[in-house]
């Protein structure tokens, strides 16, 4: 059966073999018959009580877009693919499974993690988890990241999110580095239009698309979503234009690879530049504020989707600064010790002249400082805001329920958040918070947390665990493990949560540090 997709004119080539026998019997016969959307067989054979029926389907799918076969024509693939599919027949059922087994088996050694717990339950979260991010990841080809729903669904139609980058990623990092290393190509791979992305919204450098897919895209996020519940029109999905920490986000993932790994030749042939990139960017986002003498980032999302066009959004802020003053390391690193590298980026992006601006406003950007209760604004006016009794919406069956009372233009005026946001900050720059400020911030916006995102319940779950808050630690795991393995049947319709998997690692490695 061949497919074509409509707008990328990519070709899926599907090739199946069907055999039925009964008993020890030769095989029954049958027919070949076709429908509208329908390839199927139909046996016709008389089954006796206790005899046995025994059904065997090998497959196999190629697309014209598979790196090993894009220099081959239609005819030559559908010819070829044929031919692995007869290969795989004469080999048969039991060889196909066994050498399957097999391959699992060598991921195991690399990969398992074995749970000492009265619940047998934790032991199978992890492999769950485990086996997933191998299944979904596309370890063969850095033209493509992880989707958001891995390969399980079409939710948010396989688009690359920072999901990948400070979720999943760290997976790879630690016990897979070469596939972590096609993932962060991927990223290089869509460096041109991140560059695109900066030009077409009046800045410079690498400014990285809130969802991406195909390198050449660009930004490919939906500009429009789900109804308001007060007016009934779709409402207008900023992401896409103003939630731009992933850019720092990727960076972060780079440098922590390079930290984990010592991959020099990623870094010479692609890492520096996007860290000196990235910093490049945040240098001419920042904006000049004349009542304060410094520069801030206004009008952005931040990881609590629940508040849109805010200013100064504590882990926008943050990050880019960490953004801004690795480039700055880096670009005298390079200068020193690497001259050769340092030549073909600074012809590239102007080092001599943007990394003076960078050294310039770094010292500058404001930086939200904890308030006399030790509490860091999670953006210029979230303290501000109204607080409500969120009890009803903390112990939700569903995610979201919140938006069945009230409009988002409603929730963006209290203080109510989506996911981990300044904890999600001190998680990551832990090094920048004193213990007292960490554990102050934790219980004040935990309270305010619904967790409606699947990314926010590990990193509240490590942190919690950092604290010595371990009923509360384990309680969020709890909950983490069962978002795709709960008694919900309907959680994962759109496809897995995939970050959600990544998280679950994180929480039982992390924890052993």
């Amino acid at each position: 059966m061949l497919q074509q997709t409509t707008q990328s004119k990519i070709t899926f080539i599907h090739n199946t073999v069907h055999t039925v026998t009964l008993g020890q019997a030769a095989e029954v016969p049958g027919r070949f018959v076709m429908d509208r959307r329908k390839v199927y067989m139909i046996f016709d054979e008389s089954i006796e009580p206790g005899q046995t029926i025994e059904f065997e389907k090998i497959s196999n799918i190629y697309t014209s877009r598979d790196c090993e076969y894009e220099a081959f024509t239609l005819e030559q693939l559908r010819s070829y693919t044929t031919e692995q599919l007869k290969s795989s027949c004469i080999a048969g059922y039991s060889f196909l499974r066994d050498r399957s087994a097999n391959a699992w088996a060598e991921k195991w050694k690399a990969i398992d993690i074995r749970v000492e717990s009265d619940d047998d339950f934790n032991q199978l979260a992890i492999r769950f988890a485990q086996y997933h991010l191998f299944t979904m990841t596309p370890e063969h080809d850095n033209r493509m990241g992880i989707g958001a729903k891995g390969l399980s669904g079409e939710g948010y139609k396989g688009h690359s999110f920072w999901d990948t980058e400070l979720f999943m990623l760290p997976f790879f990092t630690y016990s897979q580095p070469q596939i972590a290393r096609g993932l962060l190509e991927y990223r290089y791979n869509t460096l041109t239009g991140a560059r695109k992305k900066a030009r077409e919204n009046g800045y410079k450098g690498a400014m990285f698309p809130w969802e991406s897919a195909w390198a050449d895209d660009g930004e490919v996020t939906p500009v429009w979503g789900a109804a308001d519940i007060l007016t009934g029109e779709s409402t207008k999905i900023w992401s896409g234009f103003i939630e731009q920490h992933i850019t720092s986000d990727i960076s972060f993932a780079i440098w922590q690879y390079y930290q984990v790994t010592g991959d020099e030749e990623f870094m010479d042939k692609y890492g520096y530049e996007i860290l000196l990139d990235t910093g490049i960017f945040w240098a001419s986002r920042l904006e000049w504020n004349a009542e304060s003498n410094q520069y801030h980032i206004n009008e952005v999302i931040g990881p609590d989707e629940y508040k849109e066009h805010v200013n100064n959004d504590a882990f926008t802020n943050y990050t880019a600064y960490w953004c801004v003053e690795n480039a700055i390391e880096y670009y005298h690193l390079l200068k020193k010790d690497k001259p050769e590298i340092y030549s073909r980026l600074n012809a590239t992006l102007n080092l001599e002249t943007e990394i003076k601006e960078l050294v310039q406003k770094l010292p500058l950007l404001y930086l939200p400082q904890p308030n006399e209760n030790k509490i860091i604004p999670q953006d210029d006016t979230y303290l501000s805001l109204a607080e409500i009794d969120l009890a009803k919406y903390k112990n939700q069956e569903h995610v979201g329920s919140m938006f069945l009372d009230y409009s988002l233009s409603q929730v963006i005026q209290m203080q109510v958040t989506k996911q981990a946001s300044v904890v999600m900050l001190m998680y990551l720059l832990e090094h920048k918070f004193s213990p007292e400020v960490k554990k102050a911030n934790f219980k004040y916006y935990e309270a305010r947390t619904l967790h409606d995102s699947s990314l926010s319940l590990s990193t509240h779950a490590i942190l919690a665990n950092d604290l010595v808050m371990s009923d509360l630690a384990y309680n969020l795991y709890r909950k983490a493990t069962r978002i795709d393995l709960g008694t919900n049947m309907k959680s994962s319709d759109h496809g897995i949560h995939a970050a959600s998997l990544g998280g679950i690692w994180q929480i039982i490695v992390y924890k052993m540090r």
